[in-house]
């Protein structure tokens, strides 16, 4: 019997290899405008791609985001357009092993890709499937004060001075007034910043790169304010907020560069603990991505 040795591809240097790629390019995926396109969703469930894959799709540029797989495309009459190309998305999935020594079993997380095509790419597809409007999915959230208002165990908000910053150790969050800000947007996202930072707390997500960001340039501190960066994007995501507004972009995209290619899982990791912090301050209980396509698609992992 003839035996596979091929290895197994690593699906978080395939998805650092995509961010990186855009960022040398000078696109940051996780600040790419959505409004006139909506948020990439699945054609076939209508379920929001979230986490790494809605920059991992958004970055594509297409006018219409909707995508499905090879499999789901087939089953509705269509095909892919010559030369097209596949998209890489990822999900986790759990793998239950047992160790020899202790008769235990233990659960390992391993991050899996599959492959989807633009309703662009494709051809033959139902104009009743490609007459989806896309029409926001987040209605509980109704303005960008009610982000802070509706947020559960939320820290004290003060406005003095004019530094904006959170302090872990008393649990608070300090903001210049709206009315040093140029923009009512602008006092908006640095306090969506400030909030994601906040879920790190102990009384909430407990996350360890908040806690242990104390020096500046440090693994924890770059972790730590690439999930705040991220998170602020989601949330700005959720209230309309334009996502291409970063000052001084190259400074930051130095920055991120030097992180990606030191380590892979780097942006797939923050990219997660930023998808907890968003779910965590709107309080919402969402339903995990869509993983129908696991079953016929096939897939590729890597085990963390």
């Amino acid at each position: 019997m003839k035996t596979n040795n091929r290895p197994r591809p690593d699906v978080y240097k395939m998805v650092t290899e995509r961010i990186i790629s855009a960022l040398e390019k000078g696109v940051v995926p996780w600040q790419q405008p959505w409004r006139n396109s909506g948020l990439p969703q699945n054609l076939i469930t209508g379920k929001v791609y979230r986490g790494i894959n809605l920059w991992l799709l958004l970055s594509l540029g297409y006018s219409r985001n909707f995508f499905l797989s090879e499999k789901q495309l087939e089953a509705i009459g269509g095909k892919v357009k010559e030369g097209e190309k596949a998209n890489i998305i990822v999900f986790w999935k759990q793998i239950t092993i047992d160790d020899p020594d202790t008769t235990e079993t233990k659960d390992y997380p391993f991050l899996r890709y599959y492959r989807v095509f633009n309703v662009e790419q494709c051809e033959g597809i139902p104009e009743d499937k490609l007459s989806k409007v896309d029409e926001t999915i987040h209605n509980d959230i109704v303005s960008c004060e009610d982000v802070y208002e509706q947020m559960p165990k939320k820290p004290k908000l003060q406005h003095k001075g004019d530094k904006a910053f959170y302090n872990p150790l008393l649990d608070f969050i300090n903001m210049p007034a709206k009315t040093q800000f140029p923009k009512i947007e602008d006092y908006y996202s640095v306090l969506f910043h400030e909030l994601i930072h906040s879920t790190g707390h102990l009384s909430r997500l407990n996350r360890k790169e908040l806690l242990n960001m104390s020096e500046f340039g440090s693994e924890p501190y770059s972790i730590e304010e690439l999930v705040a960066e991220i998170g602020c994007c989601f949330l700005k995501t959720v209230v309309g907020i334009g996502n291409n507004d970063l000052e001084n972009n190259t400074a930051y995209i130095d920055g991120w560069l030097k992180s990606l290619k030191n380590d892979h899982k780097f942006i797939v990791f923050a990219s997660s603990q930023a998808q907890k912090a968003t779910d965590y301050i709107l309080n919402t209980c969402i339903q995990k991505e869509d993983e129908s396509i696991t079953e016929t698609d096939g897939g590729n992992d890597s085990t963390f």
